[in-house]
């Protein structure tokens, strides 16, 4: 049985149960939906969905975090006259493998403002990124791979 849906509907029958299908209280519906999936993760045989949504909404959270300082540097850039800009190309060694999770990987530092993914190898093993603020080579690649590449593999183990 997929999860996922039967959360989604215990969510609607929680707003249809309170005569109120707004945005807020489906959500309130599906964090109820998910605590009791959660409480009987055993007797249902739902643990892997119990794990995952904590890893999803930790991701989307983190993504949310980096784009807005992301943003916000940017725009601090543009609006004052002294330049902080150190643009670089770097390779990034990659420890994902699998095509969907490099492309969302390449594709989430694309979308972060001041980064922008180039290319990857032939060989699927290095990710090649510019940024436009690069102090410290090796630190950005941490940077990456313990933020961005470590939750990508979090979510597709």
């Amino acid at each position: 049985m997929n999860f996922l849906l039967l959360n989604v509907l215990l969510a609607l029958f929680w707003g249809a149960l309170t005569g109120q299908l707004t945005p807020p209280n489906l959500a309130g519906g599906f964090v109820l939906g998910y605590a009791l999936l959660w409480m009987s993760r055993r007797a249902l045989g739902c643990t892997s969905y119990v794990t995952k949504v904590p890893k999803v909404v930790s991701f989307f959270g983190y993504f949310l975090v980096q784009l807005f300082t992301a943003n916000l540097r940017v725009a601090i850039e543009v609006l004052t006259p002294q330049q902080r800009m150190r643009p670089a190309i770097v390779a990034i060694p990659l420890d994902v493998r699998r095509d969907f999770e490099i492309t969302l990987l390449a594709n989430l530092i694309t979308l972060t403002p001041g980064t922008l993914s180039l290319d990857v190898s032939s060989d699927k093993r290095v990710l090649y990124v510019h940024s436009m603020y690069v102090d410290d080579i090796d630190a950005f690649r941490r940077e990456i791979k313990n933020g961005f590449e470590r939750r990508v593999k979090e979510l597709f183990l």
